[in-house]
């Protein structure tokens, strides 16, 4: 038998490893098209969720030609043009500083530091308007940075109607309350903003008292989890806020806009 050396062992060290870059480079070609398919479904389900549009057994590309996808700038509140909202990826965004700005500390209430100049909204249209408007969300709890989609009543863009969160690494039990289908049922008849317009919509500590006259912006809070439920609040503020959806929302208002 061949006596084995240092340089055969490294020789065939080298080979293998190369043999197993191009594998691995090979799949992740392969499979780029299909994850990139797959993310949009999940992505479609969660706005349709959101929705209230998620049905079983139903396909989700069907459900979802009542939602119309498109990109607002978050400065001016108008709608962007030339941007697909299907492909357009609010997170690679945010890592670009030509496509985001950096969000001073004193207004940072979601401790997201960047803020993307355009983001994605969905229009959820019945047989002849606008119904429901979704609006992505996303902000720190404890552990983690929670991603969701809130859904404001398009009547008077205050009512919410969902709070859905699809991506977080809270503690079970804990912070991973947020989604227990009885937690996020609260949300559903919330008031986000009072008559003035301030933002209102709490998670407070504790049990909502219902005879109170802001029960009707409150949510009750999760035992053990208090610093989660703060930055959902905090998350909302400022996605409801001047910095976030705030102009977009005042020009809907202002126009009247039910149509999109």
């Amino acid at each position: 038998m061949p006596k084995e050396t240092a340089g055969r062992t490294l020789y065939v060290t080298l080979v293998v490893c190369a043999f197993c870059s191009v594998l691995v480079a090979g799949a992740a070609v392969v499979l780029r098209s299909p994850q990139e398919i797959n993310k949009l479904l999940d992505r479609k389900r969660n706005i349709l969720m959101a929705a209230g549009l998620l049905t079983e057994g139903k396909s989700v590309d069907e459900l979802f030609a009542n939602i119309d996808a498109k990109v607002v700038d978050l400065a001016t509140g108008e709608y962007a043009t030339g941007i697909d909202p299907q492909t357009y990826d609010q997170r690679q965004a945010a890592k670009d500083p030509t496509q985001s700005v950096e969000i001073p500390p004193e207004k940072d209430l979601a401790g997201n530091k960047r803020r993307t100049t355009l983001a994605p909204v969905y229009l959820v249209r019945g047989s002849e308007e606008v119904q429901k408007i979704i609006l992505p969300v996303h902000g720190k709890g404890l552990w983690s940075t929670l991603y969701g989609f809130l859904a404001l009543d398009a009547k008077d863009l205050s009512t919410i109607r969902a709070l859905v969160f699809y991506e977080h690494a809270e503690t079970p039990g804990l912070g991973g309350e947020v989604d227990n289908p009885n937690w996020r049922a609260q949300w559903n008849g919330k008031e986000a903003f009072d008559e003035q317009g301030s933002i209102r919509i709490e998670v407070i500590k504790g049990k909502v008292d219902p005879g109170r006259p802001e029960a009707k912006y409150q949510v009750d809070g999760i035992s053990g989890a208090s610093i989660t439920t703060r930055g959902v609040k905090n998350m909302l503020r400022y996605w409801l806020g001047e910095d976030g959806f705030g102009p977009y929302l005042a020009k809907l208002k202002a126009r009247g806009e039910r149509h999109g």
